[in-house]
C-alpha cells in the first residue's frame, strides 16, 4: 500500500484571505499531467479520476475530463501558494486498472452520474478509500443524476451511509474557516444568473447539498458536492464576469478538502 501517510498540519502554511487571491494573466504556464503513475516524487498529486460511462454523452461529449485540465491546474497553483504541501509533481490521471491509483493520497471526480465501474474497478476504489484513499465528486444535479450517482457507490461502498455536513463539521476548519457556504454555479452563471444546474430533462438541482461518506472510525472519504459546480468556479476564477463570491469559495473548500485529506 503506497497510499502518503498524513502529514502534520503544523507542515501547512495558512495562506492569506482567497479575496486577494487572483492569478496573474501574464505568468500562466499551461501544467502537464502524466496518466502513466507519478513522475515527480510528491507529497500530493492533484488526480483526476478516469472512468468509463455507460450513459455516454456528457457535456459536449466529455464525461470524466470535463474542464481538465485548466480547473484542476488552478486549484494546484492555489495549494502551491497558500500551503506548505510539496506538491512539484505535474497533474495526473487517476485510472482504477493501475497499480498507481494507491500513490495518490486525493482524487477528483467530475459527472459521476456518468460513471460506471466494472466489478474489478469497483473493487479497486473500495479498497483504495478503505486503506486512506480520499475522493471528492462534483458537478451533478437533480435526483436523477444522484439516483445513477448511488448506484455506482452502492456497488464500491455497500454499506455507505450518506450524510449531510453541517457548519461545525472538522472538514470546514482545517484550513479556513469556512462559516458560509452557498450553491457555486457553474459558467451558466455568467449568462443568465442562476447559480441551479439541471440533469436530464427538467431534473433540477435547486439546493445545494454537501454530504459526505465516513469510514468506520468516522474519518470522511468521499466528499460530495451535489447541485454544484466547483470545477467551473476554478476554472473561470480569472475571468472578470465570473464573481469572486464563487470562486473563492470554491477553492477555500477544495483546499480544506485537501488538508483534511493529508491530515486524517
Amino acid at each position: 500500500m503506497k497510499l502518503v501517510r498524513p502529514v502534520s498540519a503544523v507542515l501547512l502554511l495558512f495562506g492569506l484571505s482567497l479575496g486577494l487571491f487572483a492569478f496573474q494573466r501574464g505568468g500562466r504556464r499551461q501544467q502537464s499531467y502524466y496518466s502513466g503513475g507519478p513522475s515527480v516524487p510528491s507529497e500530493f498529486y492533484f488526480s483526476r479520476l478516469q472512468y468509463n460511462s455507460i450513459y455516454g454523452g456528457g457535456f459536449r461529449g466529455e464525461t470524466w475530463s470535463q474542464d481538465w485540465p485548466k480547473a484542476d491546474n488552478d486549484c494546484l497553483i492555489a495549494l502551491r501558494r497558500l500551503t506548505r504541501i510539496n506538491s512539484p509533481s505535474p497533474l495526473n490521471v487517476a485510472d482504477l486498472d493501475s497499480d498507481h491509483l494507491f500513490d495518490y493520497p486525493w482524487i477528483y471526480a467530475i459527472n459521476p452520474e456518468y460513471w460506471s465501474f466494472t466489478d474489478e474497478e469497483a473493487k479497486r476504489l473500495h479498497d483504495y478509500l478503505l486503506k486512506g484513499g480520499f475522493l471528492m465528486v462534483d458537478h451533478f444535479h437533480g435526483t436523477d443524476d444522484w439516483e445513477r450517482f448511488m448506484a455506482a457507490i452502492r456497488q464500491v461502498l455497500p454499506d455507505a451511509q450518506v450524510e449531510d455536513l453541517n457548519d461545525p463539521d472538522e472538514i470546514y476548519h482545517v484550513l479556513y474557516d469556512i462559516n458560509e457556504r452557498f450553491q457555486i454555479p457553474g459558467e451558466q452563471y455568467v449568462g443568465t444568473g442562476r447559480t441551479y444546474e439541471c440533469g436530464g430533462g427538467n431534473n433540477c438541482g435547486y439546493v445545494a447539498k454537501w454530504r459526505a461518506i465516513r469510514n468506520s472510525h468516522g474519518r470522511i472519504m468521499v466528499a460530495i458536492c451535489h447541485n454544484m459546480h466547483l470545477g467551473d468556479a476554478w476554472e473561470h476564477s480569472d475571468e472578470a464576469s465570473y464573481p469572486e463570491k464563487f470562486s473563492g469559495l470554491a477553492f477555500r473548500i477544495v483546499l480544506n478538502y485537501i488538508t483534511y485529506s493529508m491530515t486524517h
